[in-house]
């Protein structure tokens, strides 16, 4: 019988350092905001505009091989989130033989989490809450979150929550949000 798994760092200091921003510039929009690794974290900062598009993120590379959390059930993420409500998004081999990542986009299991105005927002992503979307839209289809395959890890500020609708928790304007670290929870 194996120990049960325990609190596992994924995330922190150095090691948001090949994460990359990715904006609504990809459809249009006029987002400007960068990420970079520092000591603090992953820091996103810059310029959110809402016309033409209205999302900034920072993503990790594409994981290879995938990233095997199959011993855990949940995430949790310290971030500095200023009172926002962010999307969290990750990507993961679907069963299909892959064949969702042939989508534009591909399949993406989401969730929306508010954060505090201040300070540091302890998030905890039950693998269970997150739902299939492509695009900011639901998806209708059986799809199974392979938590044995996780290929991408997405932290957004979006107008678009986890259901389709508009996020009630947007704003745009500056924006300037610390990601501290990602961890896997038993």
């Amino acid at each position: 019988m194996q120990p049960p798994a325990s609190e596992h760092v994924l995330f922190q200091g150095s090691d948001f350092a090949e994460w990359a921003s990715l904006n609504d510039t990809i459809m249009g929009g006029n987002s400007r905001a960068g990420c970079r690794s520092t000591t603090d974290g992953l820091l996103l900062e810059g310029q959110l505009v809402e016309a033409g598009g209205g999302f900034v993120s920072c993503r990790s590379p594409r994981l290879q091989p995938p990233l095997d959390l199959s011993p855990y059930s949940a995430l949790q993420i310290d971030v500095d989130g200023e009172g926002r409500t962010l999307k969290i998004a990750l990507g993961c081999r679907d069963g299909a033989m892959g064949l969702t990542e042939l989508i534009p986009g591909g399949v993406r299991w989401v969730i929306d989490v508010p954060t505090q105005a201040e300070g540091t927002t302890r998030l905890t992503i039950p693998f269970s809450n997150l739902r299939p979307t492509i695009r900011a839209k639901p998806v209708g289809l059986p799809l199974k979150f392979d938590t044995g395959g996780i290929t991408r890890l997405q932290v957004l500020h979006s107008k678009f929550g986890d259901a389709g609708a508009l996020n009630p928790g947007f704003r745009p304007g500056e924006i300037r949000l610390l990601i501290r670290s990602i961890r896997a929870l038993p």
